[in-house]
């Protein structure tokens, strides 16, 4: 006879496989007619843009470009700084074992280290690092049972979750473009390098949409019509909705942001300005936080049933922490005393995680160019590194956490002092998401095939062993826990020592225990 039940829809958002890849990507460029021979290159630097991604069986596939730009000394007898941009094409294929072609992929890809080698006056030659981390995802639609109606007999284990039920997954292109206005008495001759950082990210969530919100923090060094160097710095916003059925504000999202494709010209000289504009692609994962009483095994002392049961995984404890790490160091670098900082890129790596016991440890770098320049307006870049480590105190069971940090620059100051020292403020925001992967069994198709057989013994002696639990015993021996309990007078019945002797009384359906 199959018993009736009360059940419960849930969508579950399996995280099935993690992967972090380190690429190469390579390749030449030839100097433009209208440029200069290269003497030597004074600094590289690049922004990916990732404008495909598709999960494939067992592999993904991800293609872009970087955007490079290269400083270098001009061949000539004037030796001015010169620049040239060009774009490295790549597509790269990644084994991915759990990955099957339909499933939802998250992907961060970012520029490790960019470095250029001149081949000759007219060629150089480029490699790149990128370092990718993938999330591949499943969506699986199960139906659990939460309690059996009219099952006095019955004996349910079960246990009280919050788990995070997936809701939906949407992403959205936002474009967006606007003039950086320059310095009025700088005529552009030509665009040095640029830095696009993502920012002051933000989200807000109502019935069926999401708002996306950020701000693209864009640095230019430019070179002026009269061979000087000078910097801008703007902040552009970025907006856009994301639909996804059923989202409400109740419901915790995370977002993705990816440039796509960008294009940055200089506008007209007496325009003073440059021309921006980016595609963006938003991702949005939204999550519904959901207390569920779950069966998690049943027995009946004096039915014999079937059921089935499987074991699913699914996100729990779900939580976003958001902080400011300050970093405040004194950097030694020979020979600067007589320099002057035009520019500073600070790129935050992290080089390592461990999850301990009840913390989740980063280590990482802080890698930093300084571009500095002499009294001769001559060019130069010196690296420098500072080591730091961030922590997240107090996590459960911090070992089966998936944890993934995000680090922004937002604000850096730098100071050349006597002696060469400089001394750095620097304030990053550390962004941390993590969630637990949890097994649950799911029940289904229950039902009763007859008593079972009437046992012999009203009462038994029992010695408990190492990692036995009431609800195990009782279930062997056809009792119940409240039997057991009221037997032997327990007290706390999650406490068992081992040896300890327990009297195991036969169930009876009257509810009288005899011995």
């Amino acid at each position: 006879m199959v018993l009736e039940t009360v059940n419960e829809n849930l969508c579950v958002n399996k995280l099935v496989a993690t992967k972090k890849e380190i690429l190469m990507v390579e390749g030449d460029m030839i100097v433009p007619d209208s440029k200069p021979d290269i003497l030597n290159t004074v600094c590289t630097s690049g922004m990916v843009c990732v404008y495909k991604k598709e999960v494939l069986d067992e592999k993904v596939r991800i293609d872009g470009n970087i955007n490079t730009y290269i400083m270098y000394l001009a061949d000539d007898t004037q030796d001015k700084v010169r620049g040239i941009n060009t774009s490295l094409d790549f597509s790269e294929i990644i084994a991915v074992p759990s990955a099957q072609e339909g499933m939802e992929t998250l992907i961060q890809t970012k520029l490790k280290g960019i470095e250029c080698k001149v081949l000759n006056g007219r060629k150089i030659g480029i490699k790149a690092t990128l370092q990718v981390d993938i999330q591949i995802y499943t969506k699986e639609e199960i139906e659990i049972v939460n309690d059996i109606q009219n099952a006095q007999e019955i004996q349910m284990l079960k246990q009280d979750l919050r788990i995070n039920s997936f809701v939906g997954m949407g992403e959205n292109k936002i474009y967006t473009k606007d003039n950086i206005s320059i310095d009025n008495i700088d005529n552009l001759a030509e665009i040095l390098k640029t830095d696009i950082a993502i920012c002051d990210k933000d989200v807000k969530v109502s019935y069926n949409k999401i708002l996306a919100k950020a701000e693209a923090h864009i640095k230019l060094m430019y070179l002026t019509e009269d061979n000087r160097i000078n910097t801008m710095d703007a902040k552009i916003p970025i907006v856009g909705f994301i639909d996804i059925p059923n989202v409400t504000e109740e419901n915790i999202c995370d977002l993705e942001y990816e440039i796509r494709n960008i294009i940055i010209k200089p506008n007209a000289p007496e325009e003073h300005s440059v021309y921006i504009e980016m595609e963006m692609g938003v991702t949005a994962v939204a999550y519904e936080e959901k207390q569920i009483n779950l069966i998690q095994d049943l027995y009946s002392p004096c039915e014999n049933l079937e059921f089935n049961k499987k074991k699913i995984t699914t996100i729990t404890n779900k939580q976003t922490q958001k902080e400011i790490k300050q970093i405040r160091e004194k950097i030694e670098i020979e020979g600067i005393q007589d320099k002057n900082i035009i520019d500073v890129d600070v790129n935050p790596i992290i080089e390592k995680q461990d999850n301990l016991s009840n913390r989740i440890v980063y280590t990482a770098t802080l890698d930093i160019n300084f571009m500095l320049s002499n009294q001769d307006l001559q060019m130069e870049v010196r690296n420098a590194k500072i080591p730091f480590e961030y922590s997240i105190e107090n996590v459960e069971n911090a070992e089966n956490v998936n944890s993934r940090l995000d680090i922004e620059v937002s604000n850096q100051d730098f100071i050349i002092q006597e002696g060469g020292i400089i001394t750095s403020n620097i304030d990053l925001i550390m962004n941390h998401n993590r969630s637990q992967n949890t097994n649950i069994n799911v029940m289904n198709e229950i039902q009763t095939n007859g008593p079972k057989q009437e046992e012999d013994y009203s009462l038994i002696l029992y010695l408990v062993k190492k990692g036995d639990t009431l609800w195990e015993i009782a279930k062997r021996y056809g009792s119940t826990i409240d039997d057991i309990v009221k037997t032997n007078a327990i007290e706390d019945e999650s406490k068992l020592s081992i040896g300890q002797k327990l009297f195991i009384p036969r169930y009876v359906k009257t509810g009288i225990t005899y011995a």
